[in-house]
């Protein structure tokens, strides 16, 4: 059987392929879909959103649109829609109460927002132009950088996205400072003769379209699913007593990792049951120094020396707060040593020692069964001939 000349648009979450009849035809494909959306409440009808659909462009460029052609629609069809100028071409990914969830996540008021139409299904005509446009996005862009250089603009264009009828083209660009790109859109006309559109994106955006594999094995979360970026700063990394290293901390749009935020949460909720130390306990047997914190274990490792990681003593938040409570009547606390924690807590740390030794995959000789063996089958050792022998004697005396 032969195979088919399949053409997989990962951009556009959607498959080409052209017929034996010269047909192109054009397939939705989920798995290969930023920002796809699992419809868990698909077979449930809502009539508030029985005609609203949402539909996916390039990237991570989404929309809300409502169907006015009177046909019946569903999840993978391509539509023509309406566009500012022309019209634009996507696919359906969502519809039904599904639409609601996504629109409220967005802060989409249905009964205030005027959504755009929905035309019609897309005909073999129209992929056709949109199959056109989309082989020129890459030499654009290529040329785009080419005249952003040449005429010294500090911006870098990340990405270029042609509209459904190849009529328009929006240009995402990076910049750190404001730039005056009045003159780029003159020569961008005049060297593509289509309509610009210049969009400002960050960093994060970019790596959301550009789309990659994380530090933990999955997609990017800007890629995944988040739509919306929080600030995040190097304190909610402080709170969960994580490293500050730059190289650790950023992920691959050079920013801090969205991932930080994730269990800031729960940190900062456990550290208000843990009391404050500013400074060194009064013990009778010295003063004792805060070297450490599990926060989510609520255990404070101390030590009699300062900056000392050995010989840590364990105490719970209740037996600081005893002591420090202690110290502001005046008083001297018992040593830690007496009121540490006495159950020992198995460690999960597993050590590394012996994993690098080159004959760890080479199978054990077992000693014990090589010994008998030689007093078995090989000479007897001289001790045993003497006693044997004495025994004889014996016998005949």
């Amino acid at each position: 059987m032969e195979e088919k000349n399949i053409t997989y648009d990962c951009s556009r979450g959607c498959t080409t392929e052209r017929t034996d009849q010269g047909v192109l035809v054009c397939k939705y494909s989920k798995n290969c879909c930023k920002l796809s959306v699992t419809d868990w409440l698909e077979g449930i009808s809502d009539k508030r959103y029985k005609n609203l659909y949402e539909v996916r462009f390039k990237n991570t460029r989404k929309g809300f649109y409502e169907n006015h052609s009177g046909q019946l629609l569903k999840t993978g069809d391509l539509v023509v829609v309406e566009a500012a100028n022309g019209h634009d071409l996507g696919i359906i990914t969502l519809e039904g109460p599904a639409v609601g969830r996504q629109m409220l996540r967005h802060n989409i008021n249905t009964d205030e927002t005027v959504f755009r139409k929905i035309y019609r299904k897309a005909k073999p005509l129209d992929l056709e132009r949109w199959q056109e446009a989309i082989a020129r996005e890459n030499r654009t862009m290529i040329r785009a950088r080419q005249i952003a250089a040449s005429m010294n603009l500090n911006m870098k264009i990340g990405d270029v996205e042609f509209q459904g009828d190849g009529t328009k083209a929006i240009f995402y660009y990076i910049a750190d400072e404001r730039v005056d790109f009045r003159q780029l859109i003159k020569v961008f006309a005049e060297e593509f003769r289509i309509r610009i559109e210049m969009k400002q994106i960050g960093a994060r955006q970019e790596a959301g379209l550009i789309g990659g594999i994380g530090v933990c094995g999955r997609g990017l979360c800007c890629s995944s699913y988040i739509a919306s970026f929080q600030s995040i700063s190097t304190q909610s990394a402080r709170c969960q007593d994580l490293a500050l290293n730059p190289q650790k901390l950023a992920g691959q749009c050079s920013k801090l990792k969205c991932c930080i935020n994730y269990e800031a949460p729960v940190y900062i909720d456990a550290a208000r049951n843990i009391p404050e130390v500013n400074g060194p306990l009064e013990l009778r047997d010295g003063q004792a120094w805060l070297v450490k914190t599990d926060i989510l274990d609520r255990v404070m490792w101390f030590s009699y020396k300062d900056n000392d990681l050995s010989n840590l003593i364990p105490l719970t938040p209740e037996k600081v707060r005893e002591i420090l409570a202690a110290n502001a009547k005046g008083m001297k606390a018992p040593s830690i040593s007496e009121i540490c924690i006495k159950e020992e807590k198995q460690t999960d740390f597993i050590s590394s020692v012996g994993d690098d030794n080159i004959d760890r995959f080479d199978e054990k000789k077992k000693k014990g069964k090589g010994k008998n063996r030689k007093r078995k089958g090989g000479k007897k050792p001289v001790k045993d001939q003497q006693q044997k022998t004495e025994k004889v004697q014996a016998e005949q005396r």
